[in-house]
């Protein structure tokens, strides 16, 4: 009884505090379709200005990946009235920070000022992309930082090639069947021309949104918006392919040998649908479920208890058109992949043919309660979050809405959905391994 009323006593806190944290925003559309959405936070005096653009990896063609990510670095050379090697200058020069992050869906760039900067922050974003320079000195500077990235990042790091492996063995028609950062060559071959297409195709007001969020006037701030941003002229609509990937309907098995690992490591992959969907909340649900701490079922029983794995893990890697459901395992000692992949099926079977228990039920509502609190506990995190649900999700009041889609979740869901997505017949195997010696002649 005690246990039960701490339990009710918590989801209660956490539902108070997250009716508490409703996210208040405005949002409007300049003349050239840059849509803008403000956020006041008074509660430090800083300001985030962001600008994210509905371009990633899978806007690039088969023979140019990496072109997404390229930008995230190139736009930060220099502008028409900021001198190359100046931008990040100026930034810390003023107190401030910045950074970007590139995936297969869009782009993101992001600055933290102290709030009297404001107009600055305005200012750089709109010559980010009203006159970047982009010119032959600054594509061969960042083409060697980003081979050096891709060195440190994945060539030489153990398991580096893990997303790569999968993705091009789960898709064959989509452009997520290659990865975020690239091949170098496809760079190396790309002319000045090319670089410059790709910018004016997709670094377009029409094809972004501007996100102010933290200590602010707003009428100030719209006023430096319009001065700054309402100049830019309204690009050529992007138009996006639809691609199509032929369900799975029988297992199938591959293998990637890389030289950094000793201990391979077994991959279970299921192709699961887009991140808007209710489905797929539902897979991020049995992934907690499944591996989340010490606790879940496939942590406790395959390395806790009988010990035959190092490390296990599940997750649901989730994009715009698709996702994809990982299910990785280190081996303990001589354990064979047979063996892992028998104890694996084991809880989903269990999953798709019993309803998870009231406790485990409620955990999970726990968990995804302080998830959501955590991810609006920053005005950092607020700016990201209103960016994502506008540009991706489609509807920016998921900020507010979406943790009422995880409480609304049953356990007759979560049992229908692993059966929906999780059979053995839709799945690819992966054995990553270590690199075999080659032998001397």
């Amino acid at each position: 009884m005690k246990k039960s009323l701490m339990a009710l006593s918590t989801a209660l806190l956490l539902g108070g505090v997250t009716n508490a944290q409703k996210v208040a925003f405005e949002e409007y559309d300049l003349a050239n379709g840059l849509h803008v959405v403000l956020h006041q936070d008074n509660s430090a005096p800083v300001v985030i200005t962001s600008v994210m653009y509905h371009v990633g990896a899978k806007d690039e063609q088969p023979d140019r990946t990496g072109f997404a990510h390229f930008f995230e670095h190139l736009l930060f050379e220099g502008t028409k009235n900021i001198d190359r090697g100046e931008w990040f200058k100026i930034v810390t020069a003023n107190g401030g920070q910045n950074n970007a992050n590139t995936t297969d869906d869009r782009t993101y760039y992001y600055e933290v000022f102290p709030s009297n900067n404001l107009e600055l922050a305005i200012w750089m974003e709109s010559e980010r992309l009203m006159h970047p320079v982009i010119n032959q000195i600054g594509v061969d500077t960042q083409n060697e930082v980003v081979k050096e990235e891709k060195r440190l990042r994945v060539d030489n790091q153990p398991y580096g090639n893990l997303i790569k492996a999968v993705k091009q063995n789960m898709f064959k028609v989509h452009p997520y069947r290659w990865t975020t950062i690239g091949e170098m060559e496809h760079l190396d071959a790309a002319t000045l021309e090319e670089f410059q297409a790709f910018n004016k195709k997709f670094y377009i007001p029409n094809n972004a949104v501007l996100v102010v969020a933290g200590q602010f006037d707003t009428a100030q701030a719209k006023e430096w918006i319009a001065r700054y941003f309402s100049p830019i002229p309204k690009g050529t609509p992007v138009t996006r392919k639809h691609y199509e990937e032929a369900p799975i309907t029988e297992s199938f098995k591959t293998t990637w040998e890389d030289p950094n690992i000793q201990i391979p490591m077994y991959v279970a992959c299921y192709r699961t649908p887009s991140m808007k969907t209710r489905d797929a909340r539902v897979l991020d649900m049995i992934s907690s479920y499944l591996s989340d701490g010490k606790s879940s079922k496939l942590y406790k029983k395959l390395v806790d208890d009988q010990k035959k794995a190092l490390q296990i893990g599940a997750f649901n890697y989730s994009q715009e058109d698709y996702g994809m459901y990982f299910i990785y395992s280190l081996p303990m000692g001589q354990t064979t992949e047979e063996d892992l992949l028998k104890g694996i099926d084991e809880e989903i079977t269990k999953l798709q043919t019993e309803l998870i228990s009231e406790k485990d039920y409620e955990k999970l509502q726990n968990k995804f309660e302080s998830d959501y609190v955590n991810s609006n506990a920053s005005v950092e995190g607020i700016a990201n979050n209103l960016a994502n649900y506008y540009l991706l999700y489609g509807d920016i009041n998921l900020i507010n809405t979406e943790i009422d889609i995880f409480r609304s979740i049953t356990r007759e869901e979560i049992k229908e959905v692993a059966n929906k997505y999780l059979k053995p017949n839709q799945r690819m195997v992966l054995d990553y391994v270590p690199a075999k010696e080659k032998t001397q002649n």
